[in-house]
Formats: structure tokens, C-alpha cells, sequence
């Protein structure tokens, strides 16, 4: 069973006003001419009620859809393990200016959230997800190793203003006795959680001071301190500035991957990507945002691990198909790359899978894909892809395939 999809585009504030992929194969998608004065940030594939697809020749919603059948739609291996919704959401993203400091809970905090606040955390689902880099990428991803942040705390002194002489110093310490565990996550979380909640007057003064500091300097600034007052420019004062001083500055390529467990922190920068996870859309946020911060949450809920995240360049399954394989049974990517006139098979898989039609175009599944096409192909279905004169470039969302091992 295959089904064109027609899908959500979500014009959040922080996304590209102008060319970008999200206006472009949202416009394709749905029909919908683009507002050039709107900002395009994302396009939704799945069954979230946030922004559930509609399966073109019906009118009906996806996960409408998948409930007449489940068995036959999912499988039974992915319906016995996840139940009997698609168990994960792809999206495309294209990001202007930086998003949120924020981490994804795990289920255990996502039911408890979900039931104290639904109106906020709209599920009960975690959200492990992996970032695809369709542009140049950058995000912030995971604490600095240790001794890279003691030498932020003596060289960045507006930081160490702000975590305070005794944090800063006991940090410093456990860091130079290369203290592991418990005492190491202790450290860090003392830090994290001092700037974070500390006063926003006195981040914003400490912040201004830092910006006024480096505009003084001799040319050459550090990576950290040009981001920082990138940051600045995008949300003056906001503690989240801060954070260039103390997560991860990764830039990913075209065709490299990230992947981000629950309660791990993290803010996407600028560039496109396509992005799949788990069927969740709750986020816990704390800086570089106007939305609603659960700053004491998220200083709660984070694993403190520290060290740079790993990027993935796939596996070539074969020379079409080169596959991305997270640690989280959910989801997994695929790209496929079919030359012009030619055919090729996208092999069945035990469980459903989404089809993103990102280049050229051709027929999918019988079904004449151009770019911007979405389609869904039940378990089981092996898709033939036949492309056509510009070639048929396809993102494929998937199980897994470790669960069906």
C-alpha cells in the first residue's frame, strides 16, 4: 500500500523568510502558494496531531488511516512493540537564527509533564531524534569536555561572574583532578544550573559587558566569542549566550548526521536539515526563546554527560541507498540517489516507512513523485523508485531495522 501524502508546514519565527527547502517543498506539497513576508521552519511527515499529514486521495488524516488496519499498515513486529500509531515524525527544518536552549524528556518525565500540563507538553512520548544536514549546519550539542569549559571559567570573565567564584572554583578543581562520575556530573550540573537560573538583570549586565569587551578586542575573536555575539544580536542579554561558553559548537557538512538521546541539551544555530524522531513534540526549554521556559526542569532533567556528540556519515548499503542508523529503535534515515532513467527498488522493510521526494523526481510506488512528494508505503511494500530526466533524490524514514533482527 503506498499513499501520497500531503503535509503541515509550520511558519515558527526563528525560520527562513525567503528561498528556503521548507517553503519550497511546502509550497510543492501542498499546493499552497508561499507567503514571501512569512518564515518557513518546518515541514511535518506523520500523525502527530500538532500537524498530522492527510492522504491525498482520501482526505483522511494518516493516522485515521493507520487505525483501520493497523496490523496491515505497521506489521506486527512494530505494532506489538510501539502500539498502533506511526511511531516516528520526519520534518525538514530550515533555521534562520538560533533556537532554543532545550532537551527532550524522557517517557518517564514526558507522562509526568503530559499529565500535570497537557496544554504545554502536548504527549506522553520521549523524543530521541537525529539531524541530517541537508546545508551547512550548525547547532550547539552536548556539555564541552571538561577542561575546554575550566578554561572558558578563567578566560570568559563575565561567565564566571555569573556561576560565581565558589561554583567556578570547584569546578576548576574536580576538573584538575580529573574527577569522574557522580563528582564530575555534580560539577557541571553546579554550573549549568548557576547560570541558568541566575538573575536576568544580572545576565543581561554581564552579557552587554562581555559583547562591549569583545567588540574592543583585537580582530580574531574565538569561535565561542563570535557565536556568543551572534547570539547577543539574536536575543539581547539572554542567558542562552552564555551557553556558546559551555555546550558544543558543531558544524555538520551535507550528508553528515547528529543524534541526541533524551536530556541532552542542545539549540540548532542556522541551516536545513531533515530531521526524524520519535512521534513526540515536547520540548523543555530555558534560553534563546520568547516561549515558555522550565528552566528549573531543565536543569533537572539532563544526564551532565560531557564530551562532543558523534557525527554520523552513513553507510552505503549499496551505490543508491546510504543508510543512518541512531542508537533508538524507533526511526532511522535512508537517502537514495537514482540516477536519470533508471530504476531501482527500495527494499521492503518489516514496518512502514516515509518517502520524501527532496530532488528531482520521477514515479514512486506507481505514484508520479515530483520534488516536494511525500509518500507513505505500508510494511512490507517494496518501492520501486523510476526516475526522470534531473534524476529522483529520496529521504526515507524508517523502523529501526535492528528491531526486526
Amino acid at each position: 500500500m503506498v499513499l501520497l501524502l500531503t503535509c503541515a508546514v509550520q511558519n515558527y519565527d526563528w525560520g527562513i523568510t525567503g528561498a528556503s527547502e521548507v517553503r519550497s517543498l511546502g509550497e510543492s506539497n501542498t499546493g499552497v502558494p508561499a507567503d514571501p513576508a512569512k518564515p518557513y521552519a518546518e515541514l511535518w511527515m506523520g500523525t502527530h496531531p500538532s500537524g498530522p499529514s492527510v492522504v491525498r486521495a482520501t482526505g483522511a488524516g494518516l493516522r485515521e488511516t493507520i487505525a483501520t488496519d493497523p496490523a496491515a499498515h505497521l506489521g506486527a513486529v512494530t505494532l506489538a512493540r510501539f502500539g498502533d500509531d506511526l511511531p516516528f515524525l520526519t520534518k525538514v527544518l530550515s533555521v534562520a537564527k538560533a533556537l532554543s536552549i532545550q532537551a527532550h524528556p524522557d517517557k518517564a518525565l514526558a507522562a509526568q509533564l503530559h499529565a500535570e500540563r497537557p496544554e504545554v507538553y502536548k504527549d506522553a512520548n520521549h523524543k530521541p531524534e537525529m539531524t541530517l544536514a541537508v546545508t551547512r549546519f550548525e547547532a550547539l550539542c552536548a556539555f564541552q569536555p571538561a577542561a575546554q569549559l575550566a578554561a572558558n571559567l578563567t578566560a570568559v570573565p563575565e561567565l564566571r561572574a555569573i556561576v560565581g567564584e565558589a561554583v567556578a572554583a570547584a569546578f576548576t578543581t574536580a576538573t584538575a583532578a580529573a574527577a569522574a562520575g557522580d563528582t564530575a556530573r555534580n560539577a557541571l550540573a553546579a554550573v549549568f544550573t548557576a547560570v541558568m537560573t541566575a538573575d536576568a538583570a544580572a545576565v543581561a549586565a554581564q552579557v552587554g559587558a562581555l559583547v562591549v569587551r569583545l567588540a574592543a578586542s583585537p580582530p580574531g575573536l574565538s569561535p565561542a566569542d563570535t557565536l556568543a555575539v551572534r547570539l547577543h544580536a539574536q536575543y539581547p542579554g539572554d542567558v542562552g549566550v552564555l551557553c556558546a561558553y559551555i555546550l558544543n559548537y558543531v558544524l555538520l557538512e551535507p550528508g553528515q548526521c547528529i543524534f541526541l538521546a533524551a536530556n541532552e541539551p542542545h539549540a540548532y544555530l542556522s541551516g536545513e536539515c531533515v530531521e526524524c524522531m520519535a512521534t513526540s513534540d515536547n520540548v523543555v526549554r530555558a534560553g534563546l526563546t520568547t516561549k515558555l521556559r522550565d528552566t528549573a526542569i531543565l536543569c533537572d532533567m539532563l544526564t551532565y554527560a560531557a564530551g562532543m556528540p558523534e557525527i554520523l556519515e552513513g553507510e552505503a548499503l549499496d551505490t543508491t541507498t546510504r543508510r543512518y542508523q541512531p542508537p533508538f529503535d524507533e526511526f532511522q534515515l535512508e537517502v537514495l540517489t537514482v540516477r536519470a532513467g533508471e530504476m531501482y527498488s527500495a527494499a521492503a522493510s518489516p514496518g512502514p516507512s516515509v518517502f520524501l521526494v527532496h530532488g528531482g523526481g520521477g514515479q514512486v510506488g506507481g505514484e508520479n513523485a515530483a520534488r516536494g512528494a511525500v509518500v507513505y508505503a505500508a510494511a512490507g511494500e517494496t518501492v520501486e523508485v523510476r526516475a526522470g530526466v534531473e534524476g529522483c533524490t529520496l529521504y526515507r524514514a524508517m523502523i529501526n531495522s535492528r528491531v526486526f533482527e
